[in-house]
């Protein structure tokens, strides 16, 4: 099967110029295609394409690369984690930070990210010592801490109008999904509902738990009720709980992701950002609803 080689440089980095492209026309006998001028090329990979050696000699650059298959390059379906992949926290670790008992939760995200602890588990904990933590700590979060990753809007709004289904699930909290799918354009959101009681956390999670199995779960899901297959879909994240799901999905992505996710995941973005899944799936710059 023909596959495609595909390079993504830092935006603004200029990391790909002309010189390399040549370089790498020679490598791999076939002809470049920009996707946009300095910032993402791709070349036809007949055959074997020594992709070590491509990665050696791209060593020193802010560059990305990846080879995907040229048929069915283009999905139909995104499902994308939330925190360290949409935004740029982790909002339990915000919430621990009002609540007294940041570095404590800080940790124990950490460990479950890495795939340290078992995900239901840690999820429990770092809740039960949030208890008492009042509402209004979420509405600052969401005013005061969150930030969003460079290029979600365009990737959503861009798939969004080529006809792709976008969806947001997360391990993380339902107040937290809504407003980044409100703000980024997601036709929907999934997540874990916070327990109140007097306006006041209960330290509990509404059961059952959208868990490690939730995202590859939805993936199966969204798929059959669109009638598609997980083929049809890419996938982002960057923690341990996304591993099933990238592995599940017809393109898996991990986006600055830890370690043990970089070395699971079928494509690894280090430096682009997320509009770097736009140019695997060969969007070209001009195609892009901003």
């Amino acid at each position: 099967m023909q596959s495609i080689l595909v390079l993504i440089a830092a935006p603004d980095s200029g990391a790909i110029d002309q010189a390399l492209v040549s370089r790498l026309q020679h490598e791999v006998q076939g002809e470049a295609r920009w996707l946009a001028p300095g910032e993402a090329v791709e070349f036809p990979a007949l055959g074997s394409v020594a992709e070590e050696s491509i990665r050696a000699m791209l060593a020193d650059r802010p560059v990305d690369i990846a080879l995907v298959p040229a048929k069915g390059r283009r999905k139909r379906l995104l499902i994308a984690d939330m925190d360290s992949t949409m935004i740029g926290q982790e909002c339990i670790d915000e919430l621990g930070i009002l609540a007294g008992v940041g570095d404590r939760i800080r940790d124990i995200t950490a460990r479950a990210m890495r795939g340290e602890l078992d995900f239901e588990a840690a999820l429990r904990e770092r809740v039960g010592l949030m208890r008492g933590l009042p509402r209004q700590a979420l509405a600052t979060v969401l005013s005061d801490r969150i930030t969003f990753t460079p290029g979600g809007r365009t990737l959503i709004q861009t798939m969004r109008a080529h006809g792709s289904y976008t969806a947001l699930v997360s391990g993380g909290f339902v107040e937290f999904t809504g407003f980044v799918t409100e703000h980024l354009g997601f036709h929907e959101h999934r997540a874990n509902e916070l327990l109140w009681h007097d306006e006041r956390l209960t330290g509990e999670v509404r059961e059952p738990m959208l868990g490690r199995d939730a995202k590859v779960l939805a993936l199966h899901e969204l798929s059959a009720r669109l009638g598609l297959t997980a083929a049809d879909a890419i996938a982002v994240g960057d923690g341990a709980n996304d591993i099933p799901m990238l592995a599940a999905a017809g393109m898996g992505v991990a986006l600055h992701a830890k370690p043990k996710v970089r070395e699971a995941a079928p494509i690894r973005i280090d430096h682009g950002d997320l509009t770097a899944l736009l140019y695997l799936q060969g969007y070209t710059r001009e195609e892009f609803v901003e």
